[in-house]
């Protein structure tokens, strides 16, 4: 048996990642319709992937152009 472990992502929708206080409703929403934001469509809701989205923000989100 492989002893690798592997975490589950946390995956939020737009409203609860917004309710983090990591960014807005509305610019969460913007990014998603870019096609920025690390996520899944489920039904008609999108589910975000709060840690890679944190990571993105972290390592070139941030960045001015």
């Amino acid at each position: 048996m492989n002893n690798t472990t592997t975490t589950k992502p946390k995956m939020l929708t737009i409203k609860e990642t917004a309710k983090t206080g990591i960014l807005s409703e509305w610019a969460l929403r913007g990014l998603v319709k870019q096609g920025k934001i690390p996520g899944i469509y489920v039904g008609n809701r999108f589910l975000i992937n709060y840690d890679r989205l944190c990571d993105w923000l972290n390592n070139s989100g941030g960045e001015k152009a």
